[in-house]
């Protein structure tokens, strides 16, 4: 089987986790895995734990582990993944989860198979965030470093990285090994040639797309049977990383939110892309709806004007035409999506000016992100780049919470604080593709966009 993962050529990352990309994810999910980890849907499925229970009314998860074995053949032992976990969760690890995380109070080993993590306060979604890649279980030392499997590295081929099925030590002699078929060639590469050698049939996937890619894929005009869609639940939208000139006033930002079309923006793209006008996707774990901006009021025919007359007033008032720096990302998808949004601006009076999604001279930046799990939290957390003090202090009030009830409360004040500050402007939900081989029966959409690489054949390990 031959993948291709859009991006740079996949490396097993070290101890820094901070930014992990596709390739990065893809490998380390291939050779190493949590106590959990993700299946073909993006559920929970078990991963160096076989089993666990969860007591203390939330608080206590007691995680069984299952014969796993280190790629030196080494067995993994409990005191092990103590010492990993502990080092990623560290609020000096860098890793991008470790924020989500803070209320692990301990983990422990109980006995050399069994460990338990104990909870400050409850979180129902631990599991979820366990199974990300960015907690695979990898030791560094000793040599080669990685993790339980499923895969093993073998060797580079092709310019990619050759992955067998890991072996079980315990596998009875008269039960058939994995095959050549079984293994799989990994490369990380440009979208461009990762869709041209897919349309060559040279390869069975292509991974990790994004609006970015988008046009590329569309002009190589590949089967349709094989262009799949995942419904990515996470954001898409433009926060507010400037809050001087006129992003100063809440209304003023309220006006940019209105300018944008989103349904000639998604419609553009595809039809199964979702527009969004709320931060939140659904009420998930807030004690309320999503809550609806101001603006979302006025009726679509009628927004343009609404915002132009905002800006002209803004404009008499000061003298001069307001300027904004929008950072997106690069490739022909970020000009498709510069347009749209730079011609909506130029309709109210706004001058846009586009910069690289890296800068750090921009007013408004793309954030464009999976949600890990499903809360209410990780959604307002990541759009809060420069959110008012009350909304900041409603997610801290979540994140420290004793009770999923007050968790409740809080994360929906933080919601319609956030809302209301006009700190975060939804566009839609996650674009993400893939290009599917017909003989890859198990690949399946879903919430997370995530496709580990064991769980695309019917007859994997």
């Amino acid at each position: 089987m031959v993948v291709s993962v859009i991006g740079g050529a996949p490396q097993l990352p070290g101890r820094s986790r901070a930014r992990l990309g596709e390739p990065e994810r893809l490998l380390i999910d291939s050779l190493a895995e949590g106590l959990v980890r993700l299946d073909a849907s993006g559920q929970v499925e078990a991963g160096v734990a076989e089993r666990w229970i969860v007591t203390d009314e939330g608080r206590s998860y007691i995680f069984r582990l299952r014969d796993a074995h280190w790629p030196d053949g080494a067995p993994v032992r409990a005191a092990q993944v103590v010492a990993l976990l502990r080092r990623e969760i560290s609020a000096r690890s860098g890793n991008r989860l470790a924020p989500y995380l803070t209320a692990v109070s301990s983990i422990v080993e109980m006995t050399p198979e069994v460990i338990e993590v104990e909870l400050a306060r409850p979180r129902p979604d631990l599991l979820k965030l366990f199974a990300q890649p960015e907690l695979a279980l990898v030791r560094d030392r000793p040599r080669p470093p990685g993790g339980a499997g499923p895969f093993r590295q073998r060797a580079e081929r092709g310019g990619g990285l050759l992955l067998a099925p890991a072996l079980d030590p315990d596998r009875d002699p008269e039960e058939p090994g994995p095959a050549p078929e079984d293994d799989v060639l990994l490369r990380g590469e440009r979208a461009a040639s990762a869709i041209l050698r897919f349309v060559e049939r040279q390869s069975d996937l292509v991974t990790g797309g994004t609006i970015a890619d988008w046009p590329l894929l569309r002009a190589a005009n590949p089967a349709p049977i094989n262009v799949k869609l995942d419904p990515a639940a996470g954001l898409f939208g433009l926060a507010v990383v400037r809050r001087d000139g006129f992003l100063a006033d809440a209304a003023n930002r309220g006006a940019i939110a209105m300018a944008f079309d989103r349904g000639d923006l998604v419609a553009s793209v595809s039809s199964d892309w979702a527009a969004r006008e709320t931060v939140l996707p659904e009420q998930l774990d807030s004690a309320a709806p999503p809550a609806n901006p101001g603006w979302s009021t006025v009726l679509p025919e009628q927004r343009q004007t609404a915002a132009r007359a905002r800006v002209s007033a803004w404009r008499l008032a000061n003298g001069a035409t307001p300027t904004l720096r929008l950072a997106l990302p690069g490739g022909a998808g970020g000009t498709s999506l510069w347009a749209r949004l730079a011609r909506d601006l130029y309709g109210i009076g706004v001058r846009p000016v586009r910069v690289a999604a890296d800068s750090t001279d921009a007013d408004l930046r793309l954030v464009d992100e999976v949600a890990p799990y499903d809360s209410a939290r990780w959604y307002l957390s990541e759009a809060c780049a420069s959110c008012s003090d009350a909304a900041h202090e409603a997610i801290e009030a979540a994140r420290l919470a004793d009770t999923l009830d007050a968790r409740a409360r809080a994360s929906a004040t933080a919601d319609r604080l956030l809302t209301d500050d006009v700190a975060f402007i939804p566009l839609a939900r996650p674009f993400r593709w893939s290009l599917v081989a017909l003989r890859l029966r198990q690949w399946q959409p879903n919430a997370r966009a995530w496709h580990p690489l064991n769980r695309l054949r019917a007859d994997t390990n």
